[in-house]
């Protein structure tokens, strides 16, 4: 007997449809984990989240790119959030928690905004060189604006001179895959500006991951969120402010504008992105 499965699909950090990254999101409890990776490819997101009812928390939530299971990802949780909405699971201004691999994840909605705490981040500089990773990527050393640095994430952090330098980036996917094959140190890439396109943003950003399946993602939460204590730590935020939510702009360069919230506060070392949804799609999956 087919199971008929209801799935949206939600544009996450935007509000308006078509614009954002989208997500798809899955609330069903008898799924196995292969059935998750076959949904995922079917969907041809960069990442599927599947929710189900916990024992422990209020929901366990995974997220599957196309090719693989990741341990965290933000769009999708800002799409997952938006759903519970949606289908009155979750209130305004309430707060819940997911169990998911990288442990348990508060999250909520408050005023209008969905929200979610992102594990903290250590930061080391790279003391290798990354010579033949920025030549993959179109980049020369004259365009490179700081130290790069690697997050226990996983994630490479690469700060360049201007959006221009930025935009005109052209990856050659198949060195990078071969070149984040190669060594242990990081699995994603990370390119960011302190140059802006709109003046209340902090930073801009591209995201880079071959070999999860995501060539380039339009908008990510687990790298805008890190950048912002990564940015204090370059003394590249003015009047450093705990708690306030800073802007950082992702997906321009894709024609799919989306803009992260992120608050970091150092004293308690809470550190939370924050973004809007629409939902695009309703339908059923027949497996």
């Amino acid at each position: 007997m087919p199971k008929h499965i209801e799935i949206f699909q939600i544009d996450a950090f935007t509000s308006e449809p078509f614009k954002g990254n989208p997500a798809a999101v899955v609330l069903e409890n008898s799924l196995s984990e292969n059935e998750m990776i076959n949904i995922a490819s079917e969907m041809n997101l960069s990442e599927t989240a599947f929710l189900s009812i916990s024992e422990l928390t209020d929901f366990n939530l995974r997220w599957f790119t196309p090719k693989t299971e990741v341990k965290l990802c933000g769009h999708a949780t800002i799409a997952s959030l938006h759903y519970l909405y949606e289908k009155n699971l979750i209130q305004e201004n309430s707060t819940i928690t997911f169990s998911t691999k990288s442990g348990n994840i508060k999250a909520g909605r408050c005023n209008s905004y969905y929200w979610m705490q992102l594990p903290t981040i250590n930061f080391s500089r790279v003391e290798n060189s990354l010579t033949e990773l920025y030549s993959a990527l179109g980049l020369s050393l004259e365009q490179i604006n700081n130290d790069a640095y690697i997050g226990s994430n996983g994630y490479l952090f690469i700060c360049v001179d201007n959006l221009t330098t930025l935009f005109n980036l052209r990856p050659d996917f198949n060195r990078i895959s071969e070149i984040l094959l190669s060594q242990n140190d990081f699995s994603n890439i990370v390119i960011y500006t302190v140059q802006t396109i709109e003046s209340e943003s902090i930073a801009h950003i591209r995201f880079f991951a071959p070999n999860e399946g995501i060539f380039e993602d339009p908008v990510t939460g687990s790298a805008a969120g890190p950048l912002l204590p990564l940015l204090i730590k370059q003394n590249l935020i003015k009047n450093f402010s705990n708690d306030r939510i800073y802007i950082i702009e992702q997906g321009d360069v894709l024609n799919r504008p989306g803009r992260i919230g992120v608050s970091f506060n150092s004293r308690e070392n809470i550190l939370k992105i924050f973004g809007k949804a629409v939902t695009t799609l309703k339908g059923s999956l027949i497996i």
